[in-house]
């Protein structure tokens, strides 16, 4: 792993030096001192990450009382200031200090299991977990615990609440979660304009401090410190709770509290169950760089409950063949294009003369609208069971295209019939909302999509949270800015590109819906709905398969847009599930390398922003013997702008080392398989 966006900074305090000084040599030289008579440590099994659990007497401004605080560290260095932890109910008086010591608990965690799809093939949650019982020692007397978890990859906490005479029902009006971070910080921020919110925007880097108090901001947030190390915030397991948001806290430069999402109609309380009560946790991913967290994200696979779906060989990743994107277009044929039975066969015979396990129909299939009508029923003019019955014949699985409300209302019918017609699985759109009502829809989705062997993908949705473990059907998710944006704007930019997988890929699988192979320069570009273009050049495009993580993933273009192209079969090849993710290198909104594995062979793929440049390319993550790499790279477009890619093989080996030139908006992909000629 390479160290990357390594910055030098001005204005360190003389004091915060010397302190983390001190911090640093106490926690190398005596890691079993106690940190006061209620104090507790928690250490990963390597020892590299560090929590402090304090109880102590509040020392602000604000009420007094003996409240809880955690701090973290990582290779020494300070990466979370001492922050406090509570809950503001909706009535009474709120659940965050006036506490009294019960008991620490401390155990280990060792949780091996494996997924049907991923980044890597066996996985392993090992950590070392923390228990702190308190009790209000005011007239009230209501009971809390708080669960910390120390990973080598990073930290987790929860809120606990044991069910109690006095505290049967909870209702929260708030989370008051804090994050004070170290001075100095800069992050990658999502802000969103509400709660309401499909997750469609940049990550725009900038201080802390600069953000202003009122802000939302949506998860994972990034963040690099002045030492150099990385980190993100973000929460797993929303099971039956609202979604986290963070907003500057006023007056407190670089200090974060959490906001929990409302319902858009009857906002309060914000979270109501009954005990007991576990919350999602909240999870700091750690690194030494920013490709580490993209290696480290199965962390919220861990954080979630074992697979309750026994047989899970139904669940197929794959690519899909796809006609939203560029308007439903059939190019070089007798027939008139359209949602009708002779486009939907065009595609599911292009989806299987490329080895696609997939054909997506989205909206305009069933009768009525999107949000009215009956989505047990199809269009005058598309004769689905003709559909299904030649993509059955073919090998090609048919995914429907669901609003969400149209889900919601015909659900239990809808998926029932669904089973019985042979179709693989379903897209659920417009969402835009994690309120705990919209939560609660999530795991019912995936219950009744699991029951009738449906794969689910959500689109308008918010971001993933490990929940997949759980729920494997629940394949991908949207919750980012996708190519569709080129439809509308030029957001969806090589920048925005080389950004996404050091934040919103973080959380998990992004439905990004890569693969147009009419790519253009940034002066040419310009949007249009029906046959748009993508920002960049199709080496771009193919290295986003490598690079992005999607168990699912789209090709987007109309098939005679793929016809005789460079590059197709390379589409045709690459997989979507892997048995092993290196980040080579990358500078957040820069440029990134990933090599995953899959069997014996390996696809690298490589994204640079607006700038050209030229990487080197290590292959030392090849094993013995002799390799041959097929390399897609860019080359000067020539007059009419239609040379973009190339493709030449080369013997390589574990010393290799590829230099690989990339074009402003380019990329570069490399399938490498092994030399079977040179081991006879």
């Amino acid at each position: 792993m390479n160290r990357s966006n390594k910055k030098s900074f001005k204005g360190i305090g003389i004091v915060e030096i010397i302190t983390g000084l001190l911090l640093f040599s106490f926690l190398q030289v005596d890691p079993k001192f106690t940190f006061g008579a209620q104090s507790f440590q928690l250490k990963s099994p390597d020892n590299n990450v560090v929590i402090i659990i304090s109880l102590k007497e509040n020392r602000t401004p604000y009420p007094k009382g003996t409240r809880v605080y955690y701090e973290v560290f990582y290779n020494g260095s300070r990466m979370l200031r001492e922050s406090w932890l509570g809950l503001k109910l909706q009535k009474g008086s709120s659940l965050d200090r006036d506490f009294s010591f019960i008991e620490w608990k401390q155990t280990t965690v060792n949780d091996k299991y494996t997924m049907p799809y991923g980044t890597q093939e066996k996985l392993h949650g090992f950590c070392r977990q923390g228990v702190l019982k308190l009790k209000e020692y005011n007239e009230t007397g209501r009971r809390i615990n708080f669960v910390f978890r120390a990973y080598n990859e990073g930290i987790a906490f929860r809120y606990m609440i044991p069910q109690q005479p006095k505290l049967q029902t909870l209702e929260l009006a708030e989370e008051n979660s804090t994050f004070y971070f170290p001075t100095g910080s800069r992050g990658w921020a999502l802000q969103l304009k509400s709660y309401t919110t499909n997750y469609e925007s940049e990550f725009n880097a900038q201080p802390l401090w600069q953000i202003r108090p009122g802000s939302i901001l949506g998860l994972p947030l990034l963040i690099e410190t002045l030492q150099g190390k990385w980190m993100a915030v973000t929460e797993a397991n929303i099971t039956n709770y609202a979604g986290m948001y963070l907003t500057p806290r006023i007056g407190n430069p670089e200090t974060f509290e959490s906001r929990l999402s409302p319902h858009p109609i009857k906002s309060k309380p914000k979270v109501q169950v009954r005990t007991p009560m576990h919350s999602p946790w909240r999870v700091f991913l750690l690194g030494n760089a920013p490709g580490t967290l993209i290696e480290n994200n199965a962390l919220l696979l861990h954080l979630n409950s074992p697979s309750r779906i026994a047989d899970t060989s139904w669940i197929r990743p794959g690519k899909v063949a796809w006609h939203w994107w560029n308007g439903t277009v059939a190019k070089q044929t007798n027939f008139k294009e359209g949602m009708n039975t002779d486009t939907m066969l065009h595609y599911v015979k292009f989806a299987a003369d490329h080895n696609l396990e997939y054909f997506l129909i989205d909206d305009g299939w069933h009768q009525g609208t999107s949000e009215e009508g009956d989505i047990t029923r199809n269009k005058p003019g598309l004769d689905l069971d003709r559909v299904i019955r030649y993509a059955k014949k073919k090998k090609v699985g048919i995914l429907l295209w669901l609003h969400w409300k149209r889900a919601q209302a015909q659900m239990k019918e809808a998926f029932r019939k669904y089973e019985e017609w042979g179709i693989a699985g379903v897209k659920i759109d417009f969402m835009n909302r994690d309120d705990q009502a919209m939560v609660q829809l999530y795991h019912r989705i995936a219950f009744l999509g699991a029951k009738h062997r449906l794969l689910i993908n959500l689109h308008g949705a918010y971001k993933p949270d490990g929940l997949r473990r759980t729920w494997p059907n629940l394949i991908t998710r949207e919750a980012v800015l996708g190519l569709e944006w080129n439809k509308f704007s030029s957001r969806c930019s090589p920048l925005h590109d080389v950004t996404l997988p050091f934040t919103r890929m973080l959380a998990g699988p992004m439905d990004y819906t890569p693969g147009a192979f009419r790519t253009v320069s940034r002066k040419d570009f310009r949007s249009r709905s029906k046959e748009p273009v993508a920002q960049g050049t199709r080496s771009h495009q193919l290295a986003m398969y490598v690079v992005y993580e999607s168990p699912l993933q789209m090709l987007v273009d109309y098939p005679a847009a793929y016809k005789g192209k460079v590059g197709i079969e390379f589409l045709k090849r690459v997989p979507t599930s892997w048995d092993a993710t290196r980040v080579i290198q990358g500078r957040v909104g820069e440029y990134i390398t990933v090599a995953r594995e899959k069997g014996n062979e390996w696809y690298v793929g490589s994204l640079t922003n607006w700038k050209s440049r030229k990487l080197h390319i290590p292959l030392k993550f090849l094993g013995t013997g002799k390799y041959i790499a097929e390399i897609y790279s860019d080359v000067v477009p020539g007059k009419d702008g239609s040379k973009t890619i190339n493709r030449k093989r080369f013997n390589v080996n574990a010393k290799t080392v590829i230099m690989a030139s990339l074009n402003q908006g380019g990329g570069h992909a490399m399938y490498i398989f092994p030399d079977l000629k040179s081991t006879n």
